[in-house]
């Protein structure tokens, strides 16, 4: 018995989504020539870094990173000079309101450097299921063309495989101007960076008998 044809098909989709939370980084320092003083310096300013992330309830999460202390030496020799300390803490944000605001203020903490945000989607997001669909959906239509090219049609689906190429491109951080009017406070305005979702598949189908074959 002839073997059934079978057709192989790759399918690709790329959607734009808005991302679903933004990320930046904290980094607190501090520096002096006693040990012990950056320590408490680095656990009194990190008091107040959580007391103003603690009034935002936008917060999805903060996670605190490690805390470094570390000999800044003379050139040339091993002394001492001084000790330098940073203690990092990265916050997540699913809701964006009041992030400009946020950002503000963390920036016009003393000894804090402020990086990102970061737009993201959020893992195993919706968008990556109906983005892989949209992929399925265009390497059926493509086999379906390929079928009905030589008088047949689709009979059988054999196999769908991840072709590996599933990505989200996040875009650099956000573009941000400060507004300020006269008379009143500065205000942050963020444009959230849309995601550029893309999947592409592989499905293999069996197909009837061809009815509609050239001559060579």
């Amino acid at each position: 018995m002839a073997e059934q044809p079978t057709i192989v098909v790759r399918g690709e989709a790329t959607r734009e989504v808005q991302p679903e939370r933004a990320v930046f980084s904290v980094t607190l320092t501090a520096r002096d020539r006693d040990r012990d003083t950056v320590v408490a310096r680095l656990a009194e300013r990190s008091e107040s870094l959580r007391a103003l992330l603690d009034g935002y309830d936008t917060i999805a999460r903060r996670e605190t990173g490690v805390l470094q202390v570390f000999q800044d030496l003379k050139r040339g020799s091993e002394k001492t000079v001084a000790f330098t300390g940073n203690l990092d803490t990265t916050v997540i944000l699913s809701d964006f309101a009041g992030l400009g605001e946020l950002m503000l203020r963390l920036g016009a903490l003393d000894h804090a450097t402020i990086a990102g945000p970061w737009w993201q989607l959020e893992p195993g997001s919706r968008a990556g299921a109906e983005v892989r669909r949209q992929a399925i959906a265009d390497a059926l239509a493509r086999a379906r063309e390929y079928a009905e090219a030589v008088g047949a049609r689709i009979d059988r689906l054999v196999e769908i495989a991840d072709d590996g190429a599933m990505g989200v491109n996040t875009v650099v951080p956000a573009r941000a101007f400060v507004a300020r009017d006269l008379g009143a406070s500065p205000r942050m305005e963020l444009d959230p960076q849309l995601q550029t979702v893309q999947a592409s598949v592989v499905v293999r189908v069996t197909i009837t008998e061809p009815t509609a074959l050239g001559n060579p």
